[in-house]
């Protein structure tokens, strides 16, 4: 489905090649490797790929319960804040763990027919397992 979204819906997204590594009720991980094509003129991740780390890993949870619900969900980000905490210089896990609060939004917005938005945290680490950047994404959810 990733790769799916990456080559008809989202072209950035097929250019940095993530991998889903763990997608369940609570938990997303996705991995964007270090390479040519994510790097920068300092050879660490560029912010450009970092966002779409973040985006994906915080807009996941709303492919994976618009499929177990059946419902066709309208989903986007309004809003974004990062902190960046230290050069990403390996490939980079990005982790959100708001499974339970993109859910939550989902079931709000198709009781009662409104737009929902919700903010949701992303982390993103290195090979180390150090916190490289931290990201607040506003994820909007509308059931159609």
């Amino acid at each position: 489905m990733l790769l799916l979204l990456g080559l008809f819906k989202i072209p950035m997204v097929g250019f940095v090649r993530p991998k889903l590594l763990l997608v369940d009720d609570t938990t997303v991980k996705v991995r964007i490797r270090l390479r040519r094509k994510t790097r920068n003129h300092l050879q660490s991740m560029y912010f450009g790929a970092l966002a779409v780390g973040a985006d994906i890993a915080g807009g996941i949870h709303a492919f994976y319960f618009t499929e177990l619900s059946g419902s066709k969900v309208s989903f986007a980000f309004k809003g974004m804040h990062a902190e960046f905490i230290q050069r990403a210089e390996s490939d980079v896990i990005f982790e959100s763990n708001e499974g339970e609060l993109v859910r939550n939004a989902i079931l709000k917005s198709k009781s009662t027919g409104e737009r929902v938005n919700e903010s949701i945290n992303v982390s993103a680490y290195n090979l180390k397992n150090e916190v490289v950047a931290k990201f607040q994404m506003i994820v909007s959810v509308k059931v159609k």
